[in-house]
């Protein structure tokens, strides 16, 4: 047999293992007549909807039936709390305690629900914990604390350092959203005093921002507006009434008299005068016509720098400071999601804040509406594992009746949380969680499909192409600092002046300075080897692994004569210095615990926003959760993490694609089969890029895009190239690289970024696009590459074949993300959010009745929507063994041992054993056939735990028999018509112990 155009050597096994008074009364719980017992606490297999204003509830129910068809259990909802108008995500949360409008009305998911249960589903929601929507006009206790200070009921809400390093933000949070620096956006006009005559308040406005006025400054702007001319019309008894409620307004306690009663007769007592001026102004026609011309004179004159004096001085005696939106990254002195400004950090820690963010949650939960949890960004909390006790403890009490099968206890709710974790790193066993989002299973299970033999060729390659020399430890170094000097710059400086406090009050230690503490924190966070560390009342012994080990290898990259400095930042991390005073030990443990939540938003930043889009050796390998660094898995070490996960978490999530990905399940596999083919893939790079040179432009003296960003581009074309162009043609899909290419480009910081674009070098980018990719009649490299994509278009679906065999049948929940049942070839957000044709799916899956209709024409998709019906139905029928069977794996012996993974799951004698192929490159495969039949030569699997003559039914193979001979059984009989195998048995099949 001929091999594929793009072929390599065979490859060698590997064994790689690597509330606060004020804060909203709960409403009244509604709970279902009776429990539905019938509906199993852990899902069976989910499915992610991304529901937004495109995509609401009532066009969910419509898919329901079909999802119901595919073997679907629960269907898995982005966020459907009302979000920030025109997301797309959810995420930005702006009142948790209501639905999102753009996505329905709560009759609406209550008709969702009904759907759901009538087919015997449930619902997973995803929610939102660390952080909500702020900025803009929208955010009700974001508003309360703008104009109230710390004498907001709400001041204790947000994650605000009210006593931060700058003197000047003492009890006032800074507001970074001008698009200009703050003089030259007041000269300009563009701040201005607004009257809202129904509320009776004011309000500075800045576009679509709304900044409340201190109410104790009312006074200001009405003084002015007395003295305005167009006050002539107005009685003298309605300007004597003003001028009461004037001096009612400024004595009112002040924003910082936090005394509780005080704080709640502000809070009363403003509201009063509130409505008393709406009602004189209501009262008096003149009136409102005045305070609209006094306010225009308030407001200043463009060009007459000091009519903006009022303005200013205004704006200087209010709770916050208006700033420049750059000047976040050095003096925010809130805590932001990562370092988005509208994203601001809540104290999930504080009991008030935990009641109204998860108030209408409980209640879906408590009806039944809701049978699991997903929660996101866990890591941005103070304390995860409390959150997550205090979560099951609420849901217990909510919901008395998910009673355990036992008879007494409540049964936990399903909670998965969104946790990324190192390949060599434990997710604590004491959580009540019941597992991950699947990101780490993603990453195992991709590397199978990565030809681990061919990392040296791979990355000598990678580096003559591009010129880049740097391990990905190096690059992500790098990053990570970049990130903390600049994006996170603000963060740091919180944590070092905390630092610094401390170090001060000791004579032993008050030498270190602000700057030394500042450079070993900066250089100890960028040598964490994890997200974070959990640290509480006790360090545990991994926690205290990683602190060592960072601070450790912190000190061997300082070259400075005292490094002492780190032996009292290790100590601090651990909560052990100031052990002999209360108040600075305690300072030291809140330190701790503050620490934790800023290596996380560092990571993130500065590997997977930064590092993944400059080591471009194999995309494929920069996925959340992944490793750039490590070329692949084993089946070795698939088996072992396998294992492990059965043994640990048996039901956490397992997922392929997410919302979150950097591109899609297909697009990974496809990019995958590029490292069975090193020696091709060279010598087409430089084919391409000797074609497309001409297609550059100079950019500051040399030639753009990069030669990095080229090597990216290539490979994502590979991976992305759609089978067919369908109705979009090549121009929507040109156009959908474009919009990629600018993320990827100032995601990467090399050249241009989201802070500061580098118009030239993105024009220049998108016009080498769009010159690979003209429908010009004859371009030389679409010609090419069209050629040269198509069989890796076939290894990629072989690999996403095996790739969902092995999802459906491993320990733990299978995900499928929306359309992903069939090809899908999307990249990062949004392109992942397109979307999704649910007619054509329905379609196809009502024309899958043999595995032969599934296999006629493998570019459809037919064949992977069969995989996951039939293997849904399997877990269907055998719920018991896959929640609750262990992991084995199976010998493979002859000469193709190295392209199949086979393993059995197995409880109380009955299994099902799963054979998937892999690196199909080497197997000499047909170009438009299936790796079936007589190639895989005198391969077999060995079943010692089986009865020579023992029947085992092929579930995709249309329940072809087969039996077990001495020998085990052989490949070519498996693989006969479908490649991939999962044979099933009963007890009386399997050999007595």
């Amino acid at each position: 047999m001929t091999k594929p155009t793009l072929a390599a050597d065979s490859p060698r096994a590997t064994d790689d293992a690597s509330a606060a008074k004020g804060a909203p009364a709960a409403r009244s719980q509604k709970r279902p007549s009776k429990p539905r017992a019938s509906r199993s606490r852990i899902p069976g297999a989910t499915y992610r909807l991304q529901l937004h204003g495109g995509f609401r509830f009532k066009d969910a129910i419509e898919i329901v039936p079909y999802l119901a068809e595919l073997g679907i259990s629960h269907v898995y909802c982005s966020p459907y709390l009302r979000a920030r108008p025109g997301s797309t995500h959810g995420y930005d949360i702006i009142d948790h305690q209501s639905l999102n409008p753009e996505i329905g009305t709560r009759a609406e998911l209550d008709a969702f629900v009904a759907a759901l249960q009538a087919h015997g589903m449930g619902q997973i929601i995803d929610i939102v914990p660390n952080h909500m929507g702020v900025l803009g006009a929208d955010n009700a206790w974001w508003l309360d604390v703008l104009e109230n200070g710390r004498a907001s009921a709400y001041a204790e809400f947000f994650d605000i350092d009210w006593y931060p390093a700058n003197p000047d933000l003492t009890n006032r949070v800074l507001v970074p959203v001008l698009g200009d620096h703050y003089g030259a956006v007041l000269g300009s006009g563009e701040l201005h005093v607004d009257f809202d005559a129904p509320a009776g308040s004011f309000s500075v406005h800045y576009f679509d921002h709304r900044f409340p006025v201190d109410p104790r400054d009312y006074p200001r702007i009405l003084a002015h507006v007395l003295g305005a001319a167009s006050m002539a019309g107005v009685s003298a008894q309605a300007i004597g009434e003003l001028k009461t409620l004037m001096s009612a307004f400024a004595n009112l306690p002040a924003r910082d008299n936090l005394d509780a009663e005080a704080r709640d007769t502000r809070n009363a007592a403003k509201q009063d005068c509130k409505r008393q001026l709406a009602q004189l102004v209501a009262a008096q026609g003149p009136m409102a016509q005045a305070i609209e011309a006094g306010l225009r004179s308030f407001n200043g004159v463009p060009g007459e720098p000091a009519s903006f004096d009022l303005l200013h001085e205004l704006l200087e005696s209010q709770a916050y400071r208006l700033a420049f939106w750059r000047v976040a990254a050095d003096e925010i002195n809130y805590r932001r999601f990562f370092d988005i400004n509208d994203l601001a950090a809540l104290r999930m820690e504080n009991e008030a804040v935990f009641e109204a963010t998860h108030q209408l949650v409980f209640e879906l939960v408590a009806a039944g509406a809701v049978d699991a949890l997903r929660i996101d960004h866990p890591d941005g909390l103070f304390d995860p594992a409390g959150y997550f006790r205090r979560l099951q403890d609420r849901v217990a009490s909510l919901a008395p009746w998910r009673k355990s099968e036992a008879g007494f206890g409540t049964e936990p709710v399903y909670v998965s949380i969104e946790k990324i974790i190192a390949p060599f790193e434990a997710m604590p066993e004491s959580w009540a969680v019941s597992g991950t989002t699947g990101y780490r299973f993603a990453n195992v299970v991709n590397g199978l499909f990565v030809d681990t033999a061919a990392e040296a060729q791979f990355t000598r390659l990678y580096q003559a192409f591009t010129g880049e020399y740097s391990s990905f430890e190096e690059v992500a170094m790098r990053s990570k600092v970049r990130v903390m000097r600049n994006a996170l710059a603000s963060e740091l400086t919180v944590l070092a002046s905390r630092i610094a406090r401390i170090a001060r009050a000791s004579r032993y230690t008050r030498d270190f300075t602000l700057n030394t503490l500042r450079h070993a924190l900066t250089e100890v966070i960028v040598a964490f080897p994890v997200y974070r560390t959990y640290i509480a009342d006790a360090v545990s012994d991994e926690d205290r692994r990683y602190i060592e080990w960072a601070v450790a290898r912190a000190r061997r990259r300082v070259a400075a004569a005292d490094t002492s400095i780190f032996d009292f930042i290790k100590t601090v991390l651990l909560g052990e210095a100031g052990a002999n005073d209360a108040v600075v030990s305690a300072d030291v443990r809140h330190f701790a615990r503050k620490f934790q939540q800023v290596t996380a938003p560092v990571m993130a930043k500065g590997v997977e926003d930064t590092s993944f889009y400059i080591y471009n050796r194999l995309l494929s390998l920069n996925d959340v959760g992944g490793d750039p660094a490590t070329f692949g898995y084993g089946v070795n070490a698939f088996h072992g993490a396998s294992a492990d996960r059965a043994a640990r978490w048996p039901h956490t999530m397992l997922a392929t694609s997410t919302h979150d990905n950097k591109r899609s399940e297909d697009v990974r596999m496809r990019i995958d089969a590029l490292s069975e083919l090193p020696g091709a893939w060279r010598l087409k790079l430089r084919r391409w890029s000797r074609i497309n040179r001409s297609k550059k432009r100079k950019v500051n003296g040399e030639l753009a895009p990069s030669r990095n960003d080229e090597y990216l581009l290539y490979q994502t074309l590979v991976g992305s190239f759609p089978i067919d162009e369908g109705a979009d043609g090549l121009a929507g899909f040109c156009a959908r690289i474009e919009s990629y290419m600018i993320k990827a480009v100032r995601e990467a910081k090399q050249h241009t970024s989201w802070a500061s674009h580098n118009e030239p070098y993105e024009t220049a980018v998108v016009e080498f696009v769009r010159a690979l990719l003209a429908d010009t009649g004859h371009n030389l490299f679409l010609e090419d590459f069209g050629a040269a994509v198509q069989p890796l278009i076939r290894l990629g679906m072989l690999n996403s074949l095996s790739m969902v065999l092995i999802k459906l049948t491993s320990p733990g929940v299978p995900d499928t993300y929306q359309g992903n049942e069939l090809w899908d070839f999307s990249l990062v957000d949004p392109d992942n959010r397109r979307p999704v044709d649910y007619e054509l799916r329905r379609r196809l899956l009502s024309q899958l009745h043999s595995a032969r209709d599934a296999f006629e024409n493998l570019a459809d998709g037919r064949a992977k929507l069969y995989f996951l019906k039939k293997l849904l139905a399997l877990r269907t029928r055998m719920p018991d063994l896959f929640l609750h069977g262990g992991y084995t794996s199976i010998q493979v012996l002859g000469s193709h041992a190295a392209n199949i993974v086979a393993y059995a799951r197995r409880h109380r004698g009955a299994g099902a054993i799963a054979v998937a192929g892999r690196l199909f490159a080497t197997l000499g495969i047909e170009n438009d056939s299936l790796p079936c039949g007589a190639l895989w030569e005198d391969t077999r699997l060995e079943l010692p735990f089986m009865e020579e003559g023992s029947v085992l039914r092929n579930v995709l193979d249309d329940d072809r028999v087969h039996r077990v001979e001495a020998g085990g059984v052989r490949l070519a009989d498996l693989f006969q018509r479908v490649p991939g195998a999962v044979l099933v048995y009963d007890r009386g099949e399997i050999k007595p112990d």
